[in-house]
């Protein structure tokens, strides 16, 4: 039994996810290798993932390999209700999502989904193995593995894995090159800009931007950013990354210093409290405040909340405004959480389509590989992240060079050299 908002918007959400699937053409590839193979025959897959065009299209996909899929939304604000309609009265999934539902009831679906009883499980921050593991570990003996399609996420299931308590395998389908370099970069880089600008309307050209993280998804916000006429100062932790970034022409500074001289604020890190009470306190009159990183826990809402004197909820679609004792506004978009998703609508389906694609191939390879598995973070198969850039080139209708017999010689040989 599904719980989506409005049965009646579905006819809306096949329009769009049949607009979306126009710029999906790898999945649409895969689609039709699964309705002939049904790699994932016979087999139930929970999901937690964002509830967009783009992710109807690999629940499609999936279902076509035989797969029954249950969805719950892994974020509230980027839950499209047409779509989860379209999904469960056009599409057959099971689908648990509801634009703008509370916290308790984001568990609910998590936990409604996971009563379907999975073989394999789709994550999207780790939020549904997490809860796989302290509160319905009497359904872990029946999942044979997963993906996690996040940053966030991968970084969580590692934790897991050192301390032990991981149970099943998972693969990081986030950190193949399909996914992290070009989802994170052309996707976040363009999606985040995008929801920002249909938040605010402000120009972005002669402005400040300081993105806290210079990981995949910085470099594409940084890129973007100075392409639209922004000066960009990156914060980081890491000595490689900041050099990286001084060495591109960017200013680096501790966000203490960057507080100061800011207009807009992004975070990209997938960490806490990136930006805090001691940086609001430095802050300009009117600063922007923005997270992409996965959890709305980077810019540090409550502490936000308790230095103002005054809050005015929805000043503009997606942004509240924060009124500090000096008289100064601060504006929080998308109230912390991904403002990419929640003010705009997410990566477009171009660079999803290869991402959903790693995911679709992942599931199959799973499907197979998942008892020859330890319980651990596993990579996906090399030939995986290959054949998807293939797909994508040809749908492009981009050739590239192949070696000669000669060249794969001579790189497989240590004994040929300068002659």
């Amino acid at each position: 039994m599904s719980d989506v908002a409005d049965a009646s918007l579905a006819y809306e959400g096949v329009k769009r996810i049949e607009w979306a699937d126009r710029s999906m053409p790898v999945l649409r590839q895969i689609r039709d290798r699964f309705e002939d193979e049904l790699p994932l025959s016979g087999l139930r897959i929970a999901a937690c993932m964002h509830v967009t065009t783009e992710t109807a299209g690999l629940i499609r996909t999936l279902q076509a390999g035989g797969a029954s899929v249950a969805l719950a939304a892994s974020n509230p604000l980027s839950t499209q209700d047409d779509v989860a309609a379209a999904l469960v009265h056009e599409y057959g999934a099971q689908v648990f999502a509801r634009a703008g539902i509370d916290r308790e009831g984001y568990y609910r679906h998590i936990h409604q989904a996971l009563e379907t009883g999975p073989d394999l499980v789709l994550d999207d921050g780790c939020d549904l193995v997490n809860t796989l593991h302290t509160e319905r570990v009497d359904l872990i003996d029946t999942v044979r593995g997963g993906c996690e399609q996040t940053t966030t996420g991968v970084i969580r299931l590692h934790q897991m894995a050192r301390e032990g308590a991981l149970r099943f395998p998972m693969v990081a389908v986030n950190d193949t090159d399909t996914k992290h370099m070009f989802d994170n970069r052309y996707g976040t880089g363009q999606s985040t800009l995008d929801g920002i600008v249909r938040a605010t309307n402000t120009l972005l050209a002669g402005k400040t931007i300081v993105i806290a993280g210079f990981g995949y998804c910085g470099r594409g916000l940084a890129e973007r950013a100075r392409g639209l006429g922004a000066r960009v100062v990156v914060t980081e932790i890491d000595p490689v990354k900041a050099l990286d970034a001084a060495l591109q022409g960017y200013t680096v500074l501790p966000m203490i210093e960057a507080a100061g001289v800011g207009d807009v604020f992004i975070t990209v890190t997938g960490n806490r409290d990136v930006i805090t009470a001691e940086h609001f306190s430095l802050m300009k009159d009117g600063g922007i405040l923005a997270n992409s990183g996965h959890f709305d826990v980077e810019i540090d809402v409550r502490a936000l909340a308790e230095l103002a004197v005054a809050v005015h909820p929805g000043v503009r679609p997606q942004a509240d405004e924060y009124v500090l004792a000096d008289g100064r506004r601060l504006v929080l978009l998308a109230e912390g959480r991904l403002v990419n998703l929640a003010a705009a609508e997410g990566h477009p389906a171009a660079v999803m389509d290869m991402s959903f694609a790693d995911q679709a191939l992942t599931c199959a390879w799973l499907a197979e590989a998942a008892s020859t598995l330890a319980p651990a973070v596993h990579e996906v198969p090399t030939p995986i992240d290959t054949e998807v850039a293939r797909l994508k080139l040809a749908s492009m209708s981009i050739s590239i060079d192949a070696l000669t017999p000669d060249q794969e010689d001579y790189l497989h040989s240590w004994r040929l050299g300068t002659t």
